[in-house]
């Protein structure tokens, strides 16, 4: 009889150790996760400042395009020809 209830709690004991083990790995394999995720979005954000940092400098050459007055005028000469 004590044999019996020996080897009742060991599987008892196995069945709770296999889960506590499912549980661990299913745990790291969510942190990993979680870690990929934000090497992710610091990438993106990275790439979004690259992106903003270049769409200043666009802006303001064609801000400074548009200030020089013959560039998209046409000249008095090229009026006349008309």
């Amino acid at each position: 009889m004590i044999n019996a209830n020996r080897a009742k709690v060991g599987a008892e004991n196995q069945v709770e150790l296999e889960e506590k083990t499912r549980l661990i790995n299913q745990m790291l394999e969510l942190q990993h996760t979680l870690e990929d995720l934000a090497a992710s979005v610091d990438a993106m954000t990275a790439e979004n400042l690259k992106l903003k940092s270049e769409n200043q400098v666009l802006g303001q050459y064609i801000e400074n395009l548009m200030s020089v007055p013959s560039v998209f005028q046409t000249t008095d000469s090229e009026s006349q020809r008309k």
